[in-house]
């Protein structure tokens, strides 16, 4: 049975090979590559070896060597049909069946994909020839050096009408073939075709394998109707589809651990020029759905880099609301917002690559965005319009469709909202809350009603419950399939802990299907040694049983979240006994409010922990 190119291609990028076969072989994460003994034959020391990035395993020893599907087929003794079908319904990707008409599509694509190879090519050509002077200065101009202009092949349409035209049909493609490719467009009319890029600087758009399947064209006439001009929709092109620099990024965006989105080719090329390969841009359009699904399959989080002007502030609004729907447990999106009036292309050429990375660095993850969307410059100075702001909050979150991600955003917004609604107070040094029924003025006021909270938990007892959470992880981090949202949201204190928590979460993600001793090994590989040996070393906690290697999994599973419960327990007392703090001083409505949300809270968290371990 034989399938489509594309969507093979789609499985094989979908199905993480080290995913794959580190279900069945101990992989140990080395450079750029996994090791592991092969599962082809014995041996003692490993030979094995798996390569995300080129896609394939290849054993030293016996030659064994595949990709994702070949190793389905030899490890789990299935044929091509059936480990094709195996890897689909776990990518959740329904298999085509492959009809004639297919084959002839397949022979299509093909064709028009030569027509667009030989297309490049001429436009390269044109750029170098003397007809290409004027464009070559304007590269210039933008301060793009000779060897990124090869390196992205870029070109020149000349001023003729038929210039691409003649040159193609001399090369033996038909025309009806240029018309289809976009290359040439007919008139309504009946008249004589004519090229549909001329006199502009030309970039191909390749797609994830550097295929050219689209141009896109940059006007030299500053009267041109349009200043950028796009390929048609064809078989080979659907803008929506497709990211421009994929094929490049795509390498890169592995090594740099994110993927970097700009708005133009211009900003692509100046930041790879940098040193930067891991940014792409959208071809015209705000970010599609399908763009999306592309960009979270180069990282978890990519950064959407905007310019720095209202148009730029307009369109990260558009793509946070895009995404918002989508966002899954570790999936999400950073937003970088560039100076006022300024775009990645003017940034590094003015200020380099430290200015860049700067900026990048910064990066404000998307809650933070629809936060200040919702609050900046909107008056709060009444119930109903703080109610208002609340419910919009809420109706954001709402739009998730993942539940453990909506209620995740729900938690992040009420605390925000208790934070600004709280009055504002001065914590000074060796002050103690008044316990409830103590003098306030000189009337006092009492309330028995109120309890006190219990104390903060004494000096490193925190910092024993963060290592025992992060040592489980360590030893088990499959737990981090099913909760990795839940682990994300605790609030460590800033430090190592912290820092070691969210390097976690990164390389889990990257890496998956790790057991513990290889992701540990993995993650020493990456210099987090010493904060590991604060968790696992000798100078660590005695571990929990449930944190060791080797326990049992269903008790592993409970005894983590019990170990989670009871922490975010600890962090909603505190939380009680800072708002009884400003309650004794403060007995304004709204701070008997938050007092009286915080005590529902607290007492349906242990309730909860209380059921938890009665079990």
């Amino acid at each position: 049975m034989a399938f489509p190119d594309s969507f093979l291609e789609e499985l094989r990028n979908r199905v993480p090979l080290s995913g794959v076969v580190g279900r069945s072989v101990r992989l140990v994460k080395r450079g750029r590559e996994f090791t592991g003994l092969c599962p082809f034959h014995n041996e003692k020391s490993p030979s094995f070896t798996v390569n995300d990035d080129k896609g394939f395993f290849h054993c030293f020893g016996c030659g064994a060597h595949g990709d994702v599907i070949g190793f389905t087929m030899r490890n789990a003794g299935l044929s091509f049909p059936e480990a094709v079908e195996q890897l689909a319904q776990e990518a959740g990707l329904a298999v085509p069946r492959v009809h004639p008409e297919d084959r002839e599509k397949a022979d299509q694509a093909a064709t028009l994909g030569k027509a667009m190879e030989e297309a490049a090519k001429w436009f390269q050509a044109q750029l170098q020839a003397s007809v290409g002077a004027e464009a070559r200065a304007y590269l210039d101009r933008r301060g793009l050096k000779p060897e990124t202009v090869d390196r992205f092949r870029l070109g020149y349409a000349p001023s003729s009408r038929t210039a691409l035209k003649e040159a193609m049909l001399a090369r033996g493609l038909p025309e009806p073939l240029l018309v289809e490719a976009g290359l040439l467009i007919k008139p309504d009319d009946g008249g004589p075709t004519y090229d549909r890029f001329r006199h502009r600087v030309m970039f191909p758009i390749g797609d994830r394998r550097g295929r050219i399947i689209a141009f896109g064209g940059r006007a030299l006439d500053p009267d041109a109707p349009a200043k950028y001009l796009n390929s048609p929709e064809t078989p080979l092109f659907h803008k929506g589809r497709n990211l421009y620099n994929h094929a490049i990024a795509r390498e890169a965006a592995r090594e740099a651990g994110t993927v970097v989105v700009v708005e133009g080719y211009m900003d692509v090329i100046a930041l790879a020029q940098a040193g930067i390969e891991h940014a792409v841009a959208p071809l015209g359009t705000a970010l599609t759905e399908e763009q999306i699904a592309l960009l979270w399959r180069l990282a978890a989080e990519p950064i959407l880099c905007f310019d720095g002007d209202a148009a730029g502030w307009r369109a990260a609004l558009r793509a946070a609301d895009r995404a918002l729907p989508l966002l899954e447990p570790g999936r999400s999106f950073r937003f970088a917002i560039l100076p006022g009036g300024q775009d990645p292309d003017d940034l590094v050429r003015t200020q380099g690559r430290a200015a860049m990375d700067q900026i990048l660095a910064g990066a404000q993850p998307l809650a933070d965005i629809l936060w200040r969307r919702e609050t900046e410059g909107r008056p709060l100075d009444t119930p109903e319009r703080r109610a208002a702001l609340e419910t919009a909050l809420f109706g954001l979150a709402g739009q998730i469709k993942n539940q453990a991600v909506q209620n995740h955003y729900r938690d992040h917004f009420r605390s925000r909202l208790r934070n600004l609604f709280a009055p504002s107070r001065t914590y000074q040094a060796g002050f103690q809350p008044r316990r409830p029924g103590q003098g306030h003025g000189a009337g006092g006021w009492r309330n028995p009603a109120v309890p006190s909270a219990p104390p903060p938990p004494p000096p490193g007892a925190g910092d024993r419950r963060e290592k025992v959470l992060l040592a489980a992880v360590l030893a088990h981090p499959w737990l981090l399939d099913e909760y990795g949202e839940t682990f994300a949201a605790l609030a460590f204190p800033q430090g190592p802990l912290d820092s070691l928590k969210s390097r976690i979460l990164e390389e889990a993600s990257r890496h998956p299907g790790l057991d513990g001793e290889a992701f540990t090994a993995h993650l020493r590989q990456q210099g987090l040694g010493a904060q590991l040996d604060l968790v696992i070393g000798e100078a660590g906690p005695v571990l929990e049983p449930f944190a060791r290697p080797g326990t049992a999994p269903d008790k592993v599973e409970r005894g983590w979240l019990q170990a989670v419960q009871r922490y975010r327990l600890t962090e909603l007392e505190q939380e009680l006994a800072a708002a009884e703090a400003e309650l004794a001083t403060n007995t304004n409505p709204e701070a008997w409010q938050r007092f009286m949300a915080l005590k529902a809270e607290v007492g349906s968290a242990r309730s909860q922990v209380s059921v938890s371990e009665q079990d």
